[in-house]
């Protein structure tokens, strides 16, 4: 694929490059870290499991580890850091914990990014988490997606794939991916985030899975102990959710773990647990794990996750096949 088919943003992530500058919405001096270069091998954490090629490649996108942090000369930073090793572990713990079941059988590609912190989702402000998102964490996102297509693809079908804030890149790159890329994605997963109507307005192809076994479809799905605790910063509005346990979009029940009721509420397009003990989840700044299940989205439905993705991947070489 020629770069042609995205719009570059490394010119404009060089701007902030290991400089100072003021924060859109607060005034106060910050710091933005250096732009990651995805041609090194240490900007990505990657499983090559697909031996015989028989699987498709995986990308997925990690979620928010890092606070709001200082550098030595005192200026604040909102992003991870990609050259901090520390920040890098973090991210390599959440991507090595997906890889066990989203690698089963496939190429697992996960690229570190200057995520906004969690700090900045506290704000609850939309607006500074978009300026933020989209200046910095989202071309970092965008160029890794470019790199992949361009260096590990080769033309294979793949899954895309995030949690939280990788669930909201999800969301982003299907909104400017390329129909002849498309057409080669299995299904989107985003895991923890919201699909809103101003999304599907401007991206009409982002379409809701209905079963277990379509296409080229988005599978979505918060979890929460009540809909009250539904969280617009991440799961409202929304128009999809789908139950991962059955696989249906109505309110039919179903159990996981012999002891967890899971029902999809069509109203508020949120999965209800019932006999799911929450209360070792950390909270997180008084906005998640409290009454919602934010932190348990990836593994609580691994399982169900990785039997999906297989059935996905073979009906979507099926249909390849009868074309």
């Amino acid at each position: 694929m020629k770069k042609t088919l995205f719009v570059s943003f490394v010119s404009l992530a060089s701007l902030f490059f290991a400089c100072t500058s003021n924060d859109l919405n607060s005034g106060h001096s910050q710091f933005i870290p250096e732009v990651p270069d995805y041609c090194l091998e240490k900007m990505w954490f990657n499983v090559l499991n697909d031996t015989i090629g028989n699987g498709a490649d995986v990308f997925y996108i990690p979620s928010t580890w890092e606070y709001d942090w200082t550098t030595s000369e005192g200026n604040i930073c909102h992003y991870a850091d990609v050259y901090n090793k520390e920040h890098t572990d973090n991210m390599g713990i959440e991507m090595k914990k997906v890889s066990d079941y989203m690698a089963d059988g496939n190429n697992f590609y996960s690229p570190f990014y200057r995520h906004i912190t969690l700090d900045t989702w506290a704000t609850l402000d939309e607006e500074t988490i978009s300026n933020r998102y989209s200046s910095v964490s989202f071309p970092d996102v965008r160029n890794a997606f470019e790199y992949f297509i361009e260096n590990f693809n080769n033309g294979r079908p793949f899954i895309l794939a995030g949690f939280s804030q990788g669930g909201k890149s999800v969301v982003e790159l299907m909104k400017i991916m390329p129909s002849e890329v498309r057409n080669r994605m299995v299904a989107a997963y985003v895991l923890g985030y919201k699909v809103t109507p101003d999304d599907i307005s401007t991206a009409p192809w982002i379409v809701a899975a209905k079963d277990s076994m379509d296409t080229g479809v988005t599978i979505c799905y918060n979890s929460v102990s009540n809909v009250k605790h539904t969280k617009p910063i991440i799961s409202s509005p929304n128009v999809m959710c789908i139950n991962p346990v059955n696989w249906r979009t109505d309110s039919t029940p179903a159990i996981l773990n012999d002891t967890i009721t899971v029902t999809l509420n069509t109203e508020y397009k949120v999965l209800v647990l019932d006999g799911f003990d929450g209360s070792y989840l950390p909270n997180i700044l008084d906005i998640l794990n409290v009454g919602d299940y934010h932190s348990i989205e990836p593994w609580v439905y691994s399982e169900c996750l990785r039997k999906n993705i297989k059935q996905r991947i073979l009906s979507y070489k099926q249909k390849v096949n009868e074309k």
